[in-house]
């Protein structure tokens, strides 16, 4: 296996945890919020695709990815009717720290590819790093949107979009260095859920009006 067959390879990989994650963060805030069955699939599902349909839509890749790969819906759904089945049988309520946690890995996973795939068909570097961004950060637009919630990205001041867009900077930075191979992505990854969970822990912030409270999300 070639350089560029391992590199295709991590990026599937890699769109597939994204998914993975960002469900997972749609999943536990949907059941934080007691919505029904089909609030919590319609939830888990915007998480899970929302950026990636965007990333495609954008780039014009057509059919888009979880059509192209309809095994990802099928495992999006069992996420939603187990873990259901599974709250409801020990009578756990979720926490909003595995969301905030899941939500770090998705970002980290989708922004690295959404560069990367904007990357190999030869996109200007500003915009495979906006690509990131926009990957990384629309499924939790809509999952908090969804959830009546003003997105989390655009109001709770710590960062996100702009460890997004760290992280793609990164990735452009090895690249450009050694090419689009798996170090890129990893350094895309670590960049970027580096940031976001080191932001959570330390209680990073970026300037907000004066006078203005934090609004924080509750961590309990």
């Amino acid at each position: 296996m070639n350089a560029a067959d391992s590199a295709g390879l991590l990026l599937s990989g890699i769109e597939v945890a994204g998914t993975l994650a960002f469900a997972l963060s749609g999943f536990i805030e949907a059941t934080r919020k007691r919505m029904d069955i089909v609030g919590v699939a319609a939830v888990t599902f915007f998480a899970a695709f929302g950026g990636g349909t965007l990333r495609d839509l954008l780039l014009d890749h057509r059919p888009f990815f979880w059509v192209r790969h309809s095994g990802y819906v099928w495992i999006v759904l069992a996420m939603v009717v187990v873990g259901s089945v599974w709250l409801r049988a020990v009578h756990l309520s979720p926490s909003a720290r595995p969301m905030l946690w899941a939500d770090a890995l998705g970002l980290g996973l989708f922004s690295a590819s959404g560069s990367g795939m904007a990357w190999e068909i030869g996109q200007p570097a500003i915009v495979c790093a906006l690509m990131g961004v926009v990957t990384g950060v629309f499924g939790g637009v809509m999952r908090d949107v969804l959830c009546n919630e003003v997105p989390a990205t655009f109001r709770d001041h710590r960062p996100y979009a702009i460890c997004a867009f760290a992280g793609a900077w990164a990735f452009l930075a090895v690249a450009s260095t050694i090419g689009a191979g798996w170090q890129a992505l990893v350094a895309g990854v670590l960049v970027t859920a580096g940031l976001r969970i080191a932001a959570l822990s330390r209680g990073w912030r970026v300037p907000g009006w004066a006078g203005e409270r934090d609004d924080e999300p509750q961590g309990d």
